[in-house]
């Protein structure tokens, strides 16, 4: 079940001790991170590279935590406009809801990769390196906006 996040109970996640998930879901690797059970910080969990039955790898991946919320990376244009790259996004999310009855919610992800790029230039890390942690660290970036937009609401 796609939500928006207000519509979300948090305090029902907070007392089951539930968490939330990140996910940049991308065409060749989904970036995955976890928030902790007081849904305050989010942490960087792998890259999955996608091969086919990429839900499945995903709660297998998740299988270990209490999941009581996805936090999908949308990715829209600038102008705000959903383009070919979210109709990919959405798919992944049909898919996931076959799998599973834990709600879904789309963040914008507009500036996640840039962002995440950025630091990591900043911080002198090289292009290989860059490469191996960028989708997984967007997760994080994905998710703490979330969590943070959740924590201005309380």
């Amino acid at each position: 079940m796609i939500l928006e996040l207000f519509e979300i109970n948090f305090e029902r996640l907070l007392s089951e001790k539930s968490i939330m998930v990140g996910l940049d879901v991308g065409d060749k690797t989904i970036g995955i991170s976890v928030s902790d059970a007081r849904l305050k910080i989010a942490s960087g969990v792998t890259t999955l590279i996608r091969k086919g039955s990429d839900v499945q790898k995903l709660l297998e991946i998740l299988s270990s935590y209490k999941v009581g919320l996805f936090v999908v990376g949308w990715p829209i244009q600038m102008n705000g406009i959903a383009g070919s790259q979210c109709e990919k996004v959405q798919n992944f999310i049909e898919e996931l809801e076959t799998q599973t009855s834990v709600p879904i919610v789309k963040w914008d992800e507009r500036f996640s990769t840039r962002v995440v790029d950025s630091v990591l230039i900043a911080a002198n890390v090289s292009r290989k390196r860059r490469k191996q942690y960028v989708d997984k660290i967007a997760a994080v970036y994905i998710l703490q906006g979330a969590l943070d937009y959740f924590e201005n609401r309380r």
